[in-house]
């Protein structure tokens, strides 16, 4: 109940007139009047107004269900757990004890599941062996550590061989970058330039034929241009057409090459010469393995070289690979590429004898066993018919073993075969972790484990065994 309202007083004419009565307050009570008030509870005994009317239907609830998704990197929470109440982790749409976070649960309700290493083999094709029976277990990490090797290999020569220029077209442009060459080579000079096209550029070597060189066959010139990319062999991606560079020291059109030469092999032994190193035997062998891999691709495709040269062995950096490892061999001679003669492959192998010998200098034979293991190979080589393929598998015996323990006959070569590649996984994941880059080394010894089998390991300590 409200009481009268209290009588209010007239100012008289002398008082003094405000527009609004002053207020003597601080400035939090000023606020505090702007503010507005909150609701309150009417003082009378009428019912509320929310009475009066019926009140909304109630909205219908929704059930959310948890995610499935499991977090990667969530960082550990600040709140205490409370005392005697286990911690009890989320796995899927399933929150179960400490005790039984072990348990590997299947995403959905339901039965449990193999161990989470079954995604890893389902991309290899491999299923998770028994682990009751041995040598299941034993087949299964020999078939995962082949075809380790095989993907190793696989991604490094797609980094050796990627970024290839692909063949020209009358868009291109060409600007040259030397009016020098940057290798004179036994029967070409070889000049960088730049090839401008399709919003992208490309370093190119422009192979000039030297004046007065003997003319070259035409069925190795069409061999080459026919053909695939290989990581031994020059690939010619067109030619410079006449005209399109003013005021080059060449007339006429010139071939492209795909890869930019820094040095001849002829050069490089030049070099050794005045101070050879002490891993040059190392190095010698990787030249060449790379150069019987090059002569067996063309043994394979009927053809052979009528005379290896040194000063037309072509020598560069490895694509993505340091500048301290072993170069990248070309063999890009192919006007001396005739038709191999009919009967087993073998026309190779005492040029590679002569090669191998002059690659090896005055060094003492018995200098270190990679030597001694080159020099029985070059006296092989120079009696007998042996293929380029035969003298690569005693090369990268000789690179990457079986040691001298295991040439004897009935050597267990395929275990020595197994527990060498699960070395190579072991090395090339430790070198990855500590931030290195497999190279050119890497993958050739990823070829030769990928590759090898225990009849070729036989036929190769066949031919250096005494």
């Amino acid at each position: 109940m409200s009481g009268p309202e209290p009588p209010t007083e007239t100012p008289g004419p002398d008082a003094a007139t405000w527009p609004t009565p002053p207020t003597y307050s601080n400035l939090g009570e000023v606020r505090a009047q702007l503010l507005p008030s909150k609701a309150c509870r009417p003082r009378t005994s009428r019912p509320p107004l929310t009475d009066l009317q019926p009140l909304p239907p109630p909205l219908p609830k929704k059930t959310l269900a948890r995610t499935r998704s499991l977090p990667i990197h969530r960082a550990p929470s600040s709140s205490p757990t409370p005392a005697g109440q286990p911690r009890r982790p989320f796995l899927g749409s399933h929150s179960v004890d400490e005790s039984q976070a072990g348990n590997d649960q299947a995403w959905a309700p339901g039965p449990p599941v193999e161990p989470h290493i079954r995604s890893l083999d389902s991309p290899l094709g491999l299923g998770w062996p028994d682990l009751h029976r041995p040598e299941a277990v034993r087949a299964f990490l020999e078939a995962r550590q082949l075809e380790g090797v095989r993907t190793v290999h696989a991604r490094l020569r797609a980094r050796l061989l990627g970024g290839r220029p692909g063949r020209c077209h009358p868009g291109h442009g060409f600007r040259l970058l030397d009016s020098s060459p940057c290798v004179d080579s036994g029967d070409a000079l070889y000049y960088r330039l730049v090839r401008v096209g399709d919003e992208a550029w490309h370093m190119l070597a422009a192979k000039v034929p030297k004046p007065g060189a003997e003319e070259p066959h035409p069925w190795g010139l069409e061999l080459q241009a026919s053909l695939g990319p290989h990581f031994n062999l020059q690939g010619l991606c067109g030619l410079v057409p006449e005209g399109a560079l003013p005021g080059v020291p060449w007339s006429g059109p010139v071939a492209l090459a795909a890869e930019v030469p820094e040095r001849t092999l002829a050069q490089w032994l030049c070099e050794a010469g005045r101070g050879r190193p002490a891993g040059s035997p190392w190095v010698v062998a990787l030249l060449l393995l790379q150069l019987t891999s090059a002569l067996e691709h063309l043994e394979a495709r009927g053809a052979a070289l009528a005379e290896l040269r040194p000063e037309n062995l072509l020598l560069l950096a490895p694509r993505g690979c340091a500048t301290a490892g072993p170069p990248r061999l070309l063999l890009a001679d192919f006007g001396r590429v005739h038709p191999r003669p009919p009967g087993p492959p073998g026309a190779h192998a005492q040029q590679l004898s002569h090669l191998l010998r002059a690659l090896l200098g005055p060094a003492a034979p018995s200098a270190t066993p990679l030597a001694a293991g080159l020099e029985t190979l070059a006296a092989r080589l120079a009696h007998s018919q042996t293929s380029a393929a035969q003298a690569r598998g005693a090369l990268q015996v000789l690179l990457w073993g079986p040691g001298p323990e295991l040439h004897g006959p009935g050597a267990p070569l395929g275990p020595w075969l197994q527990v060498r590649r699960a070395l190579l996984v072991l090395h090339l994941a430790e070198r990855a972790a500590a931030g290195e880059a497999p190279g050119l080394e890497d993958w050739l010894c990823c070829t030769y484990l990928a590759e090898a089998t225990e009849a070729s390991l036989g036929h190769a300590l066949a031919l250096l065994r005494d």
